[in-house]
């Protein structure tokens, strides 16, 4: 079963973005020992997470590994020029040839006081997110509407991100992977899956459907530990939701049980497609996630305050999904 991992580049609470992003580069390193297919940054704006400039980042943990797939988990691709990703992209596998992927997602990842600081404005039709994955393709083809050096001819591999059934769609429509983010929108994923796969058409890049879901995971070695270090990302996510995103904070005993009755559903909801526990517990509950999905690919997300327990989750993570590969 492969598997591979989401870095959102959290800059833990006491720490920094230096230390934040050594721990990517040392965490992309690990994860490669142990099997990873690859090693993915996000691009968020105005949250304490480094990779913002997500280029950069790649770049950066590309350089400290040698075999495993970097790329974007993804592209917020209404925040940027499709010549400029192009440009960047191409750049990149002529530095790491055969090594980078792009994701792209429709949504800006960030709120309207930040997209105008990017000085970019939200297209009102659905069409416009289409037209940018086209043109890219286009440039990376060689027959954009400009050269675009060194993009022309590089071989990025390109994958459709989403949390609703448009990204599903349009993947389908332009036959290319699909990568769901159940990690922190669950409730349309099976809906999602059946109309990518129901309406693929097979393309020079891909003849059949390959889906990637992306999952939160928390291993540790006792299920106890592993609820206790998924706190952090529980708080993370109730303050992100009040409109006040922080640094990624330590554990917290008895969190969840804290919160007020809407709160605590909230936490619940984000859960429901999660892998929290020893590595016995991990394995059962991917395998469960594995055989409702059919995914072709998990995507571990493990927002761990401690780099040195989030590296363990990685270890325990691996040795799960190697025992599932085993048994199948």
């Amino acid at each position: 079963m492969t598997y591979s991992f989401l870095d959102l580049v959290h800059i833990a609470a006491g720490g920094s973005a230096r230390q934040a992003l050594n721990n990517a580069a040392d965490l992309a390193a690990h994860a490669e020992r142990l099997g990873y297919k690859r090693y993915w940054i996000a691009e968020h704006h105005g949250m304490p997470l480094g990779g913002a400039a997500t280029a950069v980042v790649i770049g950066h943990v590309a350089a400290a590994t040698r075999t495993i797939r970097v790329g974007a988990g993804g592209v917020m691709l209404p925040n940027h020029a499709p010549l400029a990703i192009a440009e960047q992209f191409g750049t990149l596998d002529a530095l790491f040839p055969g090594r980078i992927d792009l994701g792209l997602g429709r949504a800006p990842g960030s709120d309207v006081a930040v997209t105008r600081a990017l000085r970019r404005t939200l297209a009102s039709d659905e069409s416009a997110f289409p037209r940018d994955v086209v043109e890219l393709q286009n440039y990376f083809a060689g027959t954009g509407p400009v050269p675009a050096t060194p993009a022309a001819g590089a071989k990025v591999e390109m994958v459709i991100l989403g949390s609703s059934l448009f990204g599903a769609q349009l993947a389908a429509a332009l036959g290319l992977p699909y990568a769901f983010a159940a990690h922190f929108a669950p409730d349309l994923l099976d809906e999602a899956v059946a109309v990518y796969r129901q309406y693929f058409r097979p393309s020079a890049v891909l003849e059949q459907p390959y889906f990637l879901c992306a999952v939160n995971v928390f291993g540790a070695e006792s299920d106890e530990e592993a609820e206790l270090l998924a706190s952090s990302q529980a708080q993370a996510f109730v303050a992100l939701r009040h409109g006040r995103p922080i640094p990624l904070p330590p554990p917290v005993p008895g969190y969840r049980d804290s919160l007020p009755p809407a709160e605590r559903t909230m936490l619940d909801q984000l859960r429901r497609c999660s892998a929290i526990g020893r590595q016995a517990t991990l394995a059962a509950s991917l395998t469960a996630i594995q055989n409702r999905t059919r995914a072709d690919e998990l995507i571990i997300v493990s927002s761990i305050h401690d780099h040195g327990a989030r590296k363990h989750s990685l270890t325990l993570t691996a040795a799960a999904m190697q025992s599932l590969a085993m048994a199948a």
